[in-house]
This record gives C-alpha cells, sequence and structure tokens, in this order.
C-alpha cells in the first residue's frame, strides 16, 4: 500500500511544477504528517523531493529527475478510453484505474501538455441519463464488468416475466443507454447473441476460465442493429391521420424519429389547404393517442374509428372546459 502511495507521490511531483503538502494529502487521502514521512523516504531512496519552506512553500522534483513508471499497464490503458464517462467508470468499478491511468499520462507529457485533461474535461461532458430520472446503479453492474473486461464466461439468473431464468453466457460488451444498463452476450448453446438489461439479473457467478472471443464482433454495429430491431419490433399498430404543414413538421418529435420520417416521405399529394394523408406505425392505439394528441388541431384520426372517437370526445370535453 505504501509503495503504491510513493510511487503516486513521485507521478504527481512529475506532472506539476510543485504542490503543498495539503494538496498531496488530499490527492494521496492521507494526512499532511504522512506526506512529509514519505516525501523523507522517497529524499532517503534518492528521488530529489525538495521542500520549499514558507507559506507558498511545497514539494517539488528538481535537477529534471523522470521517472520511468510511467508505463500504463493494459487495464489503465483500457479504462483511459472511457475516462470521458466518470458516472460510468465509477458505477464500473474503474475510477481508480482511470484515475491512475490518467496520472501516469500526465506525467508523461511535456510540461506545456500537461494541463491537456482539464482543459478537455471543461470542454466536453457525457451526461447519460435521461431527464426527469433518477438512474441506479444495478447492484451486479462490477461483476458483470470485471466479466467483459476477462473475457469470462458467466452464469446468471435474471428475472423474465414472474419466472426467474439461468442461462450461460459470454459477456462481450456493456452499453448505458439513457441510464440503463444492458450487455450483450453470446448465449454459447444457441450459438448467438443477445441483450440483456442488467438490473434485471438477481446472481451472477464468474468461471475462472476465458472464452475465446469472436474478433469479428462490433459492439457498435450490433447495438445499433438490434435497437433498430427493437424500436420497429414494438410498433404492432397502425393509425391513418390527416396532418397540416405544422402537423407534419412537428411529428418527428412526437413519435419515433424515422418512423415518421419514412409516413412522411411517402405521403399522397396534398389538398388544397397543404394537409397530407399518412399512415403511421405505432405501439398502440393508447400510445398514439397520447403521443397524438400532443399535435392538438394540426392532426386529424381517419381511423381506427375507436381512436377517432375518443379524439372527437376529448375535443367535446375541451370545448365545454373552455366555451
Amino acid at each position: 500500500m505504501r509503495a503504491a502511495r510513493l510511487i503516486k507521490m513521485v507521478l504527481l511531483l512529475q506532472s506539476r511544477p510543485s504542490m503543498t503538502a495539503a494538496e498531496l494529502a488530499r490527492e494521496l487521502e492521507v494526512s499532511e504528517r504522512t506526506i512529509t514521512r514519505d516525501a523523507q523516504a522517497l529524499s532517503e531512496a534518492g528521488v530529489p523531493v525538495y521542500a520549499d519552506r514558507g507559506r507558498a512553500g511545497g514539494y517539488r522534483l528538481v535537477g529534471g529527475y523522470r521517472t520511468r513508471l510511467t508505463g500504463l499497464a493494459r487495464s489503465e490503458a483500457e479504462a483511459l478510453f472511457l475516462s470521458g464517462v466518470p458516472g460510468a467508470l465509477r458505477e464500473m468499478g474503474l475510477e481508480d484505474t482511470a484515475s491512475a491511468a490518467r496520472l501516469k499520462v500526465s506525467a508523461a507529457l511535456l510540461p506545456s501538455l500537461r494541463d491537456a485533461s482539464r482543459t478537455a474535461a471543461q470542454r466536453f461532458h457525457l451526461d447519460a441519463p435521461a431527464w426527469f430520472s433518477e438512474p441506479e446503479t444495478p447492484e451486479l453492474l462490477p461483476a458483470v464488468a470485471d466479466a467483459v473486461w476477462d473475457d469470462r464466461p458467466i452464469v446468471a439468473r435474471y428475472r423474465r416475466g414472474e419466472a426467474e431464468v439461468e442461462r450461460a453466457l459470454e459477456p462481450y460488451g456493456l452499453v448505458l443507454k439513457a441510464g440503463v444498463w444492458y450487455l450483450c452476450a453470446r448465449v454459447p448453446e444457441a450459438g448467438s447473441f443477445r441483450v440483456y438489461r442488467i438490473d434485471r439479473f438477481t446472481a451472477v457467478d464468474l468461471d475462472e476460465e476465458r472464452f475465446r472471443r469472436d474478433d469479428g464482433f462490433d459492439l457498435p454495429g450490433f447495438w445499433e442493429e438490434r435497437a433498430e430491431e427493437f424500436a420497429r419490433s414494438i410498433l404492432r399498430a397502425e393509425v391513418v391521420v390527416r396532418l397540416s404543414p405544422d402537423g407534419a413538421r412537428r411529428l418527428p418529435y412526437v413519435l419515433d424519429p424515422t418512423s415518421a420520417k419514412e409516413a412522411l416521405d411517402a405521403p399522397g399529394a396534398p389538398d388544397t389547404r397543404g394537409w397530407v394523408t399518412v399512415t403511421l406505425p405505432v405501439e398502440s392505439e393508447e400510445v398514439a393517442h397520447t403521443q397524438l394528441t400532443a399535435l392538438g388541431p394540426e392532426v386529424e384520426i381517419l381511423a381506427p374509428a375507436a381512436l377517432r372517437r375518443r379524439f372527437a370526445q376529448d375535443a367535446a370535453r375541451l370545448a365545454a372546459l373552455y366555451g
């Protein structure tokens, strides 16, 4: 533990002109007295740590000293590519690994470039969760993340409806979508890839042996394909509507944008008022009612008849309410 702290202290001093005892203590999560003892230990070991006295004093390395301990471990290098997603790193249990990687990179850079990580962080930040929702970290996410990084098979129990199912999986990748974590995994017995919500896992057991990864698997491509399939699979009903020019413009904001665009790309000729008739794929009549209500008087429901009657009842109630 102390050896690792001493190495980190050297890297910190190598990446900055100087640091006060308070700053080092805060970074290393120890007391200032411990920092004093560690600085003395480094000096006795031949590391030229110099202490500047006074209120503006601190610790610094002298003589252009450069440690050779800046090589990245594999896990640190992998975590570095995720360092722009601090929340995701924290949830996967990789925050400390990424911190060590960033520190090593900073120590290896020229002095003029050492603020690159800070300036980049002030110019890009990824906030993955959706608005108006409080994301919850799945309890088993760190275990699943370990399996993904190490290519280790797992036996997972997960909720499917009212029952629990057990499945042997080869975990290939993790996806964070709107605050929800998903596992993309190969099912050996089926020979196919599937997607699982990690918050539905109730137990995960990791195998000690590693599986042979398919080098042809493309996680972004696989996710894009499955996400599109899912979006289309839930659109099981159709409604026929007339849209005003303003209603057609606003349609992609209230329905699935891809489905709305496809419907608008193949409408009939506009009538004399510029209204067009289109057929829209929807999840259900109930969902269509909620979505299309947002268009107000810019949409007229033509079919199905039950949905048209529902909108007529809404219009009557609004007229009575507002006179």
